[in-house]
């Protein structure tokens, strides 16, 4: 599988095919695993030894390596297909419905009615496959009708919420 890691104004796309590991089609040789404490990892590069401490946060990672930290936003190759496809299409005028492209489990709902909201702004977490998807606005307006709650279940093409 891809993923599409971003440092500052450097994206960096990385494939992780079994135990081989390419960062920009260059093989590496990393060995990571996680330590007793659920943020601290130690990594093998180059036949050198590195501590980690990786925190998740809402939308990215913070790593911290030898007192220098990092920000890195992760993205996988269905995310960001799926938010490539999001920015191409023609969006209507007046009211918008913004509903789940896969089916899953609602976790957070982040906007209430009446909320004024922008461009790509994060609406709903919506769980699927074992992982935290953020369904995001497509365009700014305002929350009109929220239609889930945290812990409901929501098939593919479900209602979410609707914009104006």
């Amino acid at each position: 599988m891809k993923y599409y890691a971003r440092v500052g104004q450097t994206e960096y796309e990385i494939e992780i095919d079994g135990d081989a590991v390419y960062v920009d089609g260059e093989r590496l040789e990393v060995d990571l695993r996680q330590s007793g404490v659920p943020e601290l990892y130690s990594m093998l590069f180059n036949a050198r030894s590195y501590e980690l401490l990786i925190e998740p946060e809402r939308f990215n990672y913070r790593i911290s390596l030898r007192g220098e930290h990092f920000d890195v936003q992760v993205e996988d190759e269905r995310t960001r297909r799926l938010n490539a496809g999001r920015k191409t299409l023609a969006l209507p005028e007046g009211e918008l419905a913004v509903t789940a492209p896969i089916p899953g489990l609602v976790v957070k709902v982040l906007v209430a009615p009446g909320d004024a909201i922008e461009e790509e702004q994060p609406l709903v977490i919506l769980e699927a496959m074992k992982m935290e998807n953020e369904i995001r606005a497509v365009r700014s307006g305002v929350v009109k009708k929220v239609e889930v709650a945290p812990g409901q279940r929501v098939e593919q093409n479900g209602l979410l919420l609707t914009l104006e």
